[in-house]
């Protein structure tokens, strides 16, 4: 899949459908969980909140992030070049 110039931001590709908000003028993002475990993602640059309250997150160092705040609990990743972030 050939990646579009519009379709990136700091390597963010999204072939998920899914909108995403520019929160680039975060500095940092804590999420503090019941358990009491913290998860801090620094420079976030885009956020997609669903409707069963999962958060998607691209940050500034090409990682990606699927929380799920209610249930404490999240996922990171990191695709290879050229790869999409997010998918359907």
């Amino acid at each position: 899949m050939e990646l579009k110039a519009d379709e990136t931001v700091y390597g963010f590709f999204n072939t998920s459908g899914l909108e995403f908000k520019d929160i680039s003028s975060e500095v940092n993002r804590t999420y503090t969980f019941a358990n009491g475990g913290k998860l801090l993602i620094k420079k976030p640059l885009k956020l997609n909140v669903s409707k069963s309250g999962g958060h998607r997150i691209f940050d500034a160092e090409g990682y990606s992030y699927y929380i799920k705040p209610g249930e404490g609990w999240y996922i990171v990743w990191e695709v290879e070049k050229d790869k999409p972030n997010f998918v359907t």
